[in-house]
């Protein structure tokens, strides 16, 4: 009896550390980054070209920062801006303000580069 109660203790407390885990990780960690000022303010061109170029560097450069990238809308959903076919932001509230072939500024937080496809993830993203 003890033995089994201790298992179900067990395992209840590693899926509470993995939620957690993953709120953490999908979520920025409770990160307000409208109180951040962007630490790096790029074209969408500039940093598509870091990240292909040399995705390690890049990823030391850019990786769970605040940055402000411009380019231009090419598709939109409803919280979801992808810049120039190569930026990849998903907002933090939708924004109906935004068009396609809309020249915008989105800042975010950049959580990877999907080399197979060429995107650059941002999440938390706001028009500024």
């Amino acid at each position: 009896m003890k033995k089994s109660r201790v298992i179900t203790l067990l395992l209840l407390l590693v899926i509470a550390i993995g939620v957690a885990g993953y709120n953490y990780v999908m979520h920025g960690g409770g990160r307000d980054l409208s109180e951040e000022a962007p630490q790096f303010t790029v074209t969408s061109q500039a940093i598509a070209a870091e990240f292909t170029t040399n995705t390690a560097l890049a990823n030391t450069k850019y990786l769970e920062k605040a940055v402000a990238v411009k380019g231009i809308v090419t598709h939109k959903k409803a919280n979801e801006v992808i810049i120039d076919d190569s930026i990849v932001c998903t907002l933090k509230n939708p924004d109906n303000g935004i068009k396609v072939n809309q020249t915008v500024t989105l800042k975010g937080r950049v959580v990877g580069f999907d080399d197979i496809l060429q995107e650059i993830k941002l999440d938390q993203c706001f028009p500024i």
